[in-house]
This record gives structure tokens, C-alpha cells and sequence, in this order.
């Protein structure tokens, strides 16, 4: 049965403003992981060992057999969490690449991935990884294993934030070519999360402060839904005298997840 709608006739207030997927990148060691250890209730998924050196509710993961561990767990735990943190999304990518050998072998086209042919011989050692296959093939299954692992890690928690690093992307401009910072990201995966996300993030240093930028320009190729975000640049923390940090996550999230 077609469900029944209703035209509006004035409109129809905002039910979201805190970003649910919000993407941060930067340059390295510009300090994302110690932004992200300020945030209360938020767990750290490290994909690169780089959180050893923070305190944090933190996990290490070297596989996306963990990923499915972790996920178990915090499932039995009653979803604890405000916050998941991806760091770093570029970590994940390349950890993927096993999953989607493994999702492509479990299709009919792909049964011989694994398994050997009439002859004997395999599409693993053929290749040796399924981004080598003929005509960029290979990348299809990248993108599927990479939305399947952020798409489930997505629902452990109200909100979900991906550290990425940063890469220099040549663009055409007028005739001429200039550099901007891009996510350090495979091609249409790049496309699918910027699309998912509500708000991503150029994170700089200042002398003593960690700065957000959503500002879009031609330097910086990105933006935010929510509207205390669009086209601003946020202090994120600052370093104190004595060492310490003084986060204002509050000013990205500015309603606290509800419970």
C-alpha cells in the first residue's frame, strides 16, 4: 500500500544541528587525536597507532576482524558511547583492501579469487591484490568493503567522526592549474564520504590554538550543513600555559546527544 502524504504548506523546522558524520583533515601531526581525546564519552578506534602517545578511551585496530569484535562488544556493553571515532579514515581505506578481496570471492565472478581454477591458478596470484585487476575493477569492491565497515561503525554511536589526512589535489582553473587540500582518499570513495557527511573540516594550527575551518574556498574544498558551522572557522582548543588543552567541542556540537 502507497503510503499517504501530506503537502506541507509552511515549512518544516530543522530536526537535526549537531553534524551526525563530520569529517576532519589536516596535515600531519597537527594534532587530531588529541582534539578528539578532549571529547567526553567518545571512543577512538586508532587504525594507525597513532593514540599511544594520548590518553583516551581508545582501541587499537589491525583488522576489520576486530572492527566486527569491537562492534560485538559494544553492543553487549548497551551502545555506551556519545562518539566514535574514525582515526584515520585514510588507515581504514588500505585496511580494506583484504575485505573486499573477500567480498569479490564470495560472488559468482569472483569464486576463483581464493580458490584455484581449472588450471590451477588463482586471481590472487594473478594480481596479488584486487586494486591490480584490469581496468581499475578491482576499485568497485574497495568502495563496497569501505561503506559496509564506516556504514556499521556508524551505528554504535549518535554521531560519528573521521579523522583523514590531507593530500594536494591539482585543479584546473581559467587554463592554468592550482593546488588545493583534498581528503587523502581513493577517488569515488573520496566522493561517497564527503557526500554521507554533514560537515567537513580543514583543521590548522594557529600559534596556540587548533582551528576548524568549514570555510569552502580554492584552497580548501570543503563546507558544513549545519548552520552555526557554514563558512566558519572554530577554535577547537587552545594550549595552556601549563601544558594543558581547553577544548570547546561545544561549539560543533551545540545540543548534546540525546540518550
Amino acid at each position: 500500500m502507497t503510503e499517504e502524504f501530506v503537502l506541507p504548506m509552511a515549512p518544516i523546522e530543522a530536526t537535526v544541528t549537531n553534524p551526525i558524520n563530520l569529517i576532519i583533515f589536516s596535515k600531519p601531526k597537527t594534532g587530531k587525536t588529541t582534539l578528539v581525546a578532549g571529547l567526553k564519552k567518545a571512543l577512538i578506534l586508532d587504525f594507525e597507532r597513532g593514540s599511544r602517545y594520548v590518553s583516551a578511551m581508545k582501541l587499537e585496530v589491525t583488522s576489520i576482524d576486530d572492527v566486527k569484535a569491537i562492534g560485538k562488544k559494544i553492543k553487549e556493553a548497551g551502545f555506551p558511547y556519545d562518539y566514535i571515532v574514525i582515526d584515520t579514515c585514510t588507515a581504514l581505506e588500505e585496511m580494506c583492501v583484504d575485505y573486499a578481496e573477500e567480498l569479490y570471492s564470495k560472488v559468482p565472478i569472483g569464486k576463483n579469487w581464493f580458490e584455484p581454477d581449472r588450471e590451477g591458478v588463482t586471481g590472487k596470484a594473478t594480481y596479488g591484490t584486487i586494486l591490480n585487476m584490469p581496468k581499475g575493477a578491482g576499485y568497485y569492491w574497495l568502495r563496497e568493503a569501505y561503506s559496509k565497515v564506516v556504514s556499521y561503525i556508524g551505528t554504535w554511536a549518535p554521531n560519528l567522526i573521521q579523522l583523514a589526512h590531507v593530500k594536494d589535489a591539482e585543479l584546473g582553473k581559467e587554463g592554468g592549474e592550482f593546488t588545493a587540500l583534498d581528503l587523502d582518499l581513493t577517488g569515488k570513495i573520496k566522493r561517497i564520504a564527503s557526500g554521507k557527511s554533514d560537515a567537513i573540516g580543514y583543521l590548522y594550527r594557529k600559534g596556540n590554538q587548533n582551528i576548524l575551518s568549514f570555510v569552502t574556498s580554492e584552497k580548501v574544498l570543503y563546507g558544513a550543513r549545519p548552520t552555526h558551522l557554514g563558512n566558519k572557522q572554530i577554535v577547537l582548543s587552545e594550549l595552556n600555559d601549563d601544558g594543558t588543552f581547553e577544548y570547546h567541542w561545544d561549539k560543533i556540537y551545540i545540543k548534546q546527544p540525546n540518550k
